[in-house]
């Protein structure tokens, strides 16, 4: 009974869960503006490629 109570009173695992939560929403958080500087970025080497391949 005692292993029981001990088991339902730990909040260690509450802990745990909260700090996979903060760092699911910092990750999903840097792939979005990872994605969009990407894309500008991409776009920023497009026009300089093309402005130095003009004679």
């Amino acid at each position: 009974m005692r292993l029981l109570r001990n088991f339902l009173l730990d909040r260690s695992g509450a802990t745990a869960v909260e700090y996979c939560l903060i760092a699911v929403m910092i990750s999903v958080a840097v792939v979005s503006g990872l994605r969009a500087f990407t894309g500008e970025l991409n776009n920023t080497f497009t026009i300089v490629g093309d402005s130095l391949d003009r004679p």
